[in-house]
């Protein structure tokens, strides 16, 4: 269904030994992480060629894949935080996650959250105002 890239290489900020993170969103999955890994294996194997050919040039990479259904991203992860500000979009049909980064993003304005440089880095401040007891539903 939708397929991006995030982290340093979606920001445009990688360097010679940065992963290469891809959120892949798909409707039929295995179930459970090692499963979903051993499925991606085929494109791990794919990619080999064209990873072998970067290393030769000094480009040491690896693919990250995060594998998520549908349902998976409706019920959310602080993954997608960042992924507002440096997922790039390759394939998304029907504009899926797209969508749902707009809703995550009304979600965090109402709250008033922000990130919040630390240096070089960054965290989420995800409501300001919290006061204990205090829910936060994203």
């Amino acid at each position: 269904m939708s397929l991006g890239v995030f982290g340093s290489v979606g920001r445009g900020t990688p360097n010679a030994t940065s992963d290469i993170d891809v959120l892949v969103v798909a409707e039929e999955l295995p179930r459970g992480r090692m499963a979903r890994v051993g499925e991606f294996e085929a494109v791990d194997a794919e990619m080999e060629r064209a990873l072998r050919t970067a290393r030769s040039e000094g480009v040491d990479t690896r693919l990250s894949p995060i594998l998520k259904t549908p349902e998976e991203v409706g019920a959310g992860s602080p993954l997608f935080l960042d992924m507002l500000f440096d997922l790039k979009i390759l394939y998304d049909s029907g504009g899926f996650f797209a969508g749902y980064l707009e809703d995550l993003k009304r979600r965090l304005d109402r709250l008033g959250a922000h990130r919040v440089p630390a240096g070089g880095f960054w965290y989420w401040d995800l409501k300001p105002d919290f006061k204990p007891g205090d829910v936060i539903k994203l």
